[in-house]
């Protein structure tokens, strides 16, 4: 086991050969908009995420699927024709799946990838210095509660829509210099050690992905929001960290919705949870703050990337079309675990 629970990470990574690794994740959700061939997608990008995350290349997936008895099959047909045209476009092969009777709709995947032993990337390994890059837009959370209470204007719908069904898998490509996969394998490399987080940064061998961008730690903004998935990079590194708020992207409506209310009980439960390691600059907005919390469904890569490859990073990922921005840096171990300025 190269990659297990014990830092919270994206996925499991488990060595089969010297050259080969397989990384496996799962996840699956009720629905969160009206159309059933969206929600699909929705699924598909979301648990697709978490292999890229680990800069694995998806294989093969399998569907879990609950639905009512006397649901209208027709609306299952689209929902599984959703989640195929994701795995498709990402090149994984849906080899079966299994389905039961339940009152509540539910869809999602498991998912097995591939990643070369020595090009694992785990939420472990930022190192004081880094620069903090992220591939989206926080808010699908909150804007996914407002299309439920049908309150939702089209614009912000259209928006979350598109951020949710974007695959990270273009992101990955440009992290790991194309090398998804355990093809084109390094030569002289040690294997990653992933299993013991030290203060010696200096002297840390671990690899970086590929010879062109020192990227030391990866993970996914998903349902812990951007704070929660933070703070396990945080731990899992031995570093803390800082964020400028006014970097970090939001959709269109985000915070709109937060003014009004529209409050996800993951939000509060995240917050609950972590805000006691966060310390705020003044000029924070309480909007903003919450929005920090936000769960996120098929959200952006976080990336901790030495110093001087955040620039070329950035504008590589920019080049590939994903709007990648700088919104912080990793600083030595302290207190708060977090900052937010």
């Amino acid at each position: 086991m190269l990659v297990g629970f014990d830092h919270a990470d994206d996925a499991g990574v488990y060595l089969l050969t010297p050259e080969t690794a397989l990384v496996q994740t799962v996840d699956f959700f009720t629905p969160i908009v009206d159309d059933p061939y969206t929600f699909g997608q929705i699924a598909a990008t979301n648990a697709l995420s978490d292999v890229y995350a680990m800069g694995g290349k998806p294989l093969t997936s399998l569907a879990l699927v609950c639905f009512p008895e006397k649901g209208d099959l027709e609306i299952l047909e689209r929902i599984l024709a959703g989640g195929l045209s994701k795995m498709i476009e990402a090149g994984c092969t849906v080899v079966g799946g299994h389905s039961i009777r339940d009152e509540e709709t539910k869809f999602g995947y498991s998912v097995t990838g591939v990643v070369h032993p020595q090009r694992v990337l785990a939420n472990q390994g930022a190192q004081p210095g880094d620069r903090l890059l992220f591939t989206k837009t926080l808010g699908t959370g909150v804007i996914s509660t407002a299309i439920k209470k049908g309150v939702a204007k089209q614009e912000w719908i259209d928006a979350a829509v598109k951020s949710m069904t974007t695959l990270n898998k273009s992101a990955a490509e440009v992290i790991t210099g194309g090398r998804l996969g355990p093809e084109q394998s390094p030569t002289s490399r040690k294997p990653r050690d992933v299993g013991h987080p030290s203060n010696d940064h200096a002297n840390d061998q671990r690899p970086t992905t590929n010879d062109a961008f020192a990227v030391h730690a990866l993970t996914d903004i998903t349902g812990f929001g951007l704070i929660g998935h933070a703070r396990e990079m945080a731990l899992a590194s031995n570093v803390s960290l800082v964020f400028q708020s006014a970097n970090i992207p939001v959709l269109e409506g985000a915070l709109d919705c937060i003014h009004a209310g529209y409050i996800p009980g993951g939000l509060k439960a995240n917050r609950d949870f972590a805000e006691c390691m966060v310390g705020y600059d003044p000029s924070v907005s309480a909007d903003m703050r919450t929005l920090l919390f936000d769960p996120q469904t098929a959200g952006g890569l976080l990336i901790s990337v030495a110093a001087e490859d955040a620039g070329p990073l950035t504008r590589a990922l920019q080049d590939a079309g994903v709007p990648a921005v700088e919104i912080g840096e990793v600083r030595t171990t302290a207190k708060p675990l977090i900052t937010i300025g």
